[in-house]
């Protein structure tokens, strides 16, 4: 049976029309199949938990128009590739009668073949140009798609790792997240990429699959296998010899999601302790240390060298596979049409344009087989992004003392401070501040001092109780190591107030007064300035902080124990002088902290406290 030919004259409204069907099917099958994914499986649900905001919230019309679009463009794909397979088949029957009229010298049928074939070339020439516009365009809206939905989703993980300091009380549910930084950063680039790869990938092999089958079926002749007669052999032959394939790829290809899993955690890990290395390498360079870190990286990467040769193995089995499949594809419908073509039943033309619509139907069904890799790697950064945020979720679930806004008082009322195991620190906590008071927190190493500040600040979980305090920026937190942030010196003394709303004039005027004056011209110089400060230094950075922010109430751990006491006495009467009313909690082991405090809670270890006045000499 021969293949009906193309009207090229209508050809421009006919395919219109069928890219307008064939949108609005793709379009209603996207839904459906992703509501059905989203609520039926596993890594639908994960999928549904990272963007969904994105395609139903404020602004949604947005990434759904830009779907629309690449739909748009997908499905034109599939029909030039339509209209290129009628052309090639014109094109080569043009061929083969010009050879039949010039073997049998009918000039006539000479003429028209010449004219078929010059026909064909100028579509051919339409279809070109056609093709490399729409490929363009489809590049373009598709990595619009990719980059718009990359800085949401970058947006929205981050923001959620930090709300309510989920990104610190992480590390006190039962399984602690590893690696946040390299989920954010490489896990929603790689799951937003294959998004689009997968799903338009889906929708051209589908479509393609549904088209291209007709072409085979109006293509295909009778056959005889085994004395069984098959009508539409090649249809039936293609579907049979995929759908074997893809059962048999994706049985050796199984193994590869847990490894590619199993890759990212590795690799991060090493990343991971390279970069700690980095950040001590002072320390290990005094403890002359490299010989042990250098086993411990080492030891490290081994796992990863171990997992890539297992990736490699299964991926030769995988992909040799899909190789061998795909070479016997390509002489698979000459085969089988060649008898056909040697009984003069069908011309030259039917046999490329069977070929090609065989290839068009074998790439697409094997579409599902050889993406089956890059879906295990999609599979594992969606558990990994979930993860992350599933783990978030159950961070901000953990219980914190309640804590209640008050101006000019801080005020506790029966807080308990426990470990995680339930063992007491803290029993009954009850005090309260008022401006200008200082309270010094003491006792012995593991008596709860720290702990205590974390309760204050509702990081520590395992507390109870009730705390009303200034909130916001009416009260600082000083650990004993200050935070400096990446960018300029200014941004760093200022955090976390914002530089621009202090001045640059104030901030050089406190850095003098913080015996920092060897800075004040060094504002807008952009470092890491937690490598380049001293400890020291930095911990004047943060009493600098205290008289820029004025805060009502400032809680300090260990905040001097990197300066002298000259300086420390004079860290201390600065804050004192410039910002009298700041009440002020300082946990110390120095007797010379004593001066600077009003009162003094002494913890005594396993739940019980006592409260007292500083004698000052």
């Amino acid at each position: 049976m021969r293949n009906e030919p193309i009207d090229w004259n209508h050809e421009a409204v006919a395919s219109l029309l069928w890219t307008a069907r064939a949108f609005g099917i793709a379009l209603v099958c996207f839904v459906v199949i992703g509501v059905l994914l989203a609520r039926y499986t596993r890594w639908g649900r994960q999928f549904w938990l990272l963007s969904g905001a994105y395609f139903t919230g404020r602004g949604s019309w947005r990434p759904w128009l830009m779907v629309a679009a690449m739909l748009v463009l997908t499905v034109m794909g599939v029909r030039v590739m339509i209209l290129l397979s009628y052309q090639g088949n014109e094109m080569y029957t043009s061929l083969q009668l010009a050879a039949q009229a010039f073997s049998g010298g009918d000039a006539a049928a000479m003429s028209e073949a010449k004219t078929t074939f010059w026909r064909s070339i100028a579509v051919f020439g339409v279809l070109a140009t056609i093709h490399v516009i729409r490929s363009l365009l489809d590049y373009y809206v598709g990595q619009a798609f990719v980059i718009l939905w990359r800085k949401w989703l970058t947006a929205r993980v981050t923001g959620d790792w930090l709300d309510d300091r989920a990104y610190y009380r992480g590390r006190f549910i039962d399984k602690g997240i590893d690696n946040p930084d390299q989920r954010i950063q490489a896990d929603v680039t790689d799951m937003i990429t294959v998004s689009q790869t997968l799903s338009m990938g889906l929708v051209t092999a589908v479509t393609s699959v549904v088209a291209f089958t007709k072409i085979l079926w109006d293509l295909s002749g009778p056959m005889e296998i085994f004395g069984i007669g098959i009508p539409r052999a090649m249809v039936v032959l293609v579907y049979v010899y995929i759908l074997i394939a893809t059962v048999i790829a994706f049985w050796i290809g199984h193994p590869l999601i847990r490894l590619n899993f199993l890759n990212e955690r590795l690799t991060a890990n090493f990343r991971y302790a390279l970069v700690r290395l980095r950040d001590r390498a002072e320390s290990v360079a005094f403890y002359r240390g490299e010989s042990v870190e250098k086993a411990g990286l080492l030891g490290r990467f081994a796992y990863v060298i171990a997992n890539a040769w297992r990736i490699v193995f299964r991926t030769l089995k995988f992909n040799g596979f899909n190789l061998g499949v795909s070479q016997v594809a390509v002489v698979f419908p000459i085969v089988i049409q060649a008898p056909r073509f040697f009984a003069g039943t069908i011309t030259l033309g039917d046999i490329t344009q069977s070929a090609v619509a065989f290839g068009q139907v074998s790439d697409s069904l094997a579409f599902f087989r050889q993406s089956y890799d890059v879906f295990a790697g999609y599979r594992a950064s969606l558990i990994r992004l979930s993860g992350l945020v599933t783990a978030d979720q159950r961070s901000r679930a953990l219980p914190a003392v309640r804590t209640e806004h008050l101006d000019g008082a801080v005020e506790l009322s029966s807080v308990y401070v426990r470990l995680p195991d339930g063992r007491p620190l803290i029993d009954g906590l009850d005090l309260r501040l008022t401006p200008g008071e200082a309270l010094l927190v003491t006792g012995a190493s593991g008596s709860g001092k720290t702990t205590l500040l974390r309760t204050l600040a509702q990081m520590w979980p395992y507390a109870d109780g009730t705390v009303r305090r200034p909130t916001g920026s009416e009260a600082i937190f000083l650990s004993q190591m200050p935070y400096l942030p990446l960018g300029n010196l200014r941004d760093a003394v200022a955090y976390p107030a914002r530089a621009q709303d202090l001045g640059d004039n104030v901030i050089r005027e406190v850095l003098q007064k913080v015996a920092l004056g060897n800075l004040v011209d060094r504002l807008d110089e952009e470092a890491d300035w937690a490598a380049i400060l001293s400890p020291g230094e930095q911990q004047r950075v943060a009493f600098a902080r205290i008289v820029l922010i004025r805060p009502q109430v400032a809680f300090l751990d260990e905040a001097t124990s990197a300066v002298d006491e000259g300086l420390e006495y004079q860290l201390y009467r600065l804050v004192r002088e410039e910002v009298p009313e700041c009440m002020l909690v300082s946990v110390s082991h120095r007797s010379t902290v004593d001066q600077h405090h009003t009162r003094r809670l002494e913890l005594l270890g396993d739940g019980p406290w006592r409260m007292s006045a500083v004698a000052v000499n």
